[in-house]
């Protein structure tokens, strides 16, 4: 997992080549004119969902863990809240892994709770258990789907 500031997006870029992809895309369009929903960059390589939502309290975190995917979540607008945990700690599982979505639940209690500001990303790796859309209001956020 990382938490750090749109400005220092490079320091991420030997990573994964799609990450720069990623932020470039980021870098030059306006998200506020994006609509709700699925935009392509590289097909299913690359992608963005924008979402809006009403964040929930920590008390009722689902955690998420992905195979084929790194997370990038950039909030615009307000503050969020994400449940953190190693994916190997993860002990209460809900269902089955889905391989079509790319996802599994787990309901397990966050080992720790961090905040995402405007500004901010986080990066979220197969290996990361995430609880998201914690927190109080309603945000608008970009999800960076790059595949591994």
């Amino acid at each position: 997992m990382i938490l750090d500031s749109i400005s220092n997006c490079e320091r991420y870029y030997a990573l994964n080549p799609r990450l720069k992809a990623a932020f470039d895309y980021l870098g030059q369009t306006d998200v506020q004119a994006l609509t709700p929903g699925r935009h392509d960059i590289d097909g299913d390589d690359l992608f963005v969902n924008v979402s809006e939502l009403d964040l929930k309290p920590v008390e009722e975190a689902l955690f998420e863990v992905h195979d084929e995917y790194i997370d990038i979540q950039v909030v615009f607008g307000g503050e969020e809240l994400f449940g953190w945990r190693e994916r190997r700690d993860c002990r209460m599982p809900q269902g089955e892994f889905d391989t079509a979505r790319d996802v599994r639940f787990f309901t397990d209690a966050p080992q720790t709770v961090y905040a995402v500001r405007e500004g901010q990303f986080t990066i979220l790796f197969p290996e990361d258990a995430h609880a998201p859309m914690l927190g109080s209001g309603h945000v608008r956020k970009l999800i960076f789907k790059v595949r591994k």
